[in-house]
């Protein structure tokens, strides 16, 4: 049985091989970000934002730097 409301942290930062798409990864941010609760607010609001204001091109920037922020940072 699935519980409901309560997302489980997932480390989706990879180390080195972030700049790979691990499908594992993939499908596990997909559920975080599709379930219920806080983070999946905010991951939605998050991307619904970025998607009106920014180009494709924009949005794939900062996915980029995103990556490359998570690879050097322990933030």
């Amino acid at each position: 049985m699935q519980s409901i409301g309560v997302a489980k942290s997932v480390d989706l930062t990879g180390g080195e091989s972030v700049y790979c798409i691990n499908e594992a990864q993939l499908a596990a941010a997909k559920r975080l970000a599709e379930g219920e609760g806080e983070s999946a607010a905010r991951i939605a609001r998050a991307i619904d934002e970025l998607e009106d204001s920014l180009s494709r091109n924009e949005r794939a920037t900062v996915a980029f730097l995103l990556i490359e922020r998570l690879r050097t940072s322990d933030r």
